[in-house]
């Protein structure tokens, strides 16, 4: 039986089972070590791009592997196909793995059957893969893509609002690594967008799209959502966050989880299982009600809402429900 728990809302709008997507940030290999593993893994077609970019075909979809840092990957397609790939290069891309993590980026997979990537996080692991404790420079981290049952504007302002009940509590039960707390890259929603949000009721897309890059015009968000408003109007967007690597798709891009693949003890079902509490959340409008009220009442001129007390406080009422 799959640890990976099944969300309120499994299915989307053509009745087809939602899918997730992950991306994982490792060090501890070459970037040619890591390609053979994943390889191995696979066992799907592969389609070189450069020296630090491949991909693999597979019954699943698409993986993409990829040494992170942008200059390298320029200067590696502008030689991908010299013969014999120059030594400076061969040379450089084995100093960059000591710093630059490698990405893993898997395709969207069904709920039914995340557990197929287990068995690639094991042979990478063995392999001596590193993740979060490894770098104090690269922040690391697990992203979790998961595409919304639909794109209706109701449907995105449940998330938005469960994920930002819990945005504090989620930072302790994942126990984010200190590194990614103080790197930029998974910055929390502030506080006065919470509040304006959590009064917002019957929101068409404008409302959403005008009060969330008011104050969220930048990707350096622990729950992203500039990929999922750009399918819906990219050129909104870029007029407000001119940033190429945004990709716009159905999904939410979700960056709070440590990446600890070294650790025996980890998986990724603990990290979507943690995710699992703001799908069961956002499918339950009454229990919204229940904790914006709370926020609300907890919230105290100029200074906001006590974040201790609201995690304890959450934390409390997540295990009545039986959520914990």
């Amino acid at each position: 039986m799959s640890r990976y728990l099944k969300p309120a809302q499994q299915a989307r709008a053509d009745g087809t089972l939602r899918r997730v997507g992950f991306e994982l940030e490792f060090t501890g290999l070459t970037f040619a070590q890591a390609r053979e593993h994943v390889r191995q893994a696979l066992k799907g077609a592969e389609k070189p791009k450069s020296p630090v970019e491949t991909s693999f075909e597979t019954d699943a979809g698409v993986f993409n592997l990829e040494l992170d840092w942008a200059l390298l990957k320029q200067v590696s397609k502008e030689y991908a196909n010299a013969d014999p790939t120059p030594d400076w290069l061969e040379s450089l891309s084995r100093a960059a793995a000591i710093i630059v993590p490698i990405e893993l980026v898997c395709p969207p997979i069904p709920l039914d059957q995340l557990a197929s990537l287990d068995p690639i996080i094991n042979t990478l692991r063995v392999a001596g893969a590193q993740g979060t404790d490894d770098s104090i420079i690269a922040a690391l981290g697990v992203h979790i893509n998961a595409e919304l049952p639909d794109t209706k504007p109701s449907t995105i302002q449940a998330y938005l609002k469960a994920y930002s009940l819990l945005q504090w509590w989620l930072v302790d039960a994942h126990d984010v690594n200190i590194a990614r707390k103080v790197s930029p890259y998974v910055d929390l929603y502030p506080e006065e967008y919470i509040d304006r949000l959590l009064v917002q009721s019957d929101a068409n897309l404008d409302d959403i799209f005008d009060l969330y890059l008011t104050y969220n015009a930048t990707r350096n968000r622990a729950l992203d959502l500039l990929p999922l408003l750009s399918h819906l109007d990219e050129q909104r967007v870029q007029e407000k966050v001119q940033d190429d690597r945004i990709k716009a798709r159905p999904a939410f891009h979700y960056r709070l989880p440590n990446c600890e693949i070294e650790n025996k003890t980890w998986s990724l079902d603990a990290e979507w299982n943690t995710w699992w509490v703001v799908e069961q959340l956002s499918a339950d409008s009454s229990a919204i009600e229940t904790l914006s009220r709370r926020w609300s009442s907890m919230s105290r001129p100029l200074l906001g809402v006590n974040r201790d007390e609201w995690v304890s406080g959450v934390d409390q009422w997540l295990h009545e429900r039986g959520w914990l």
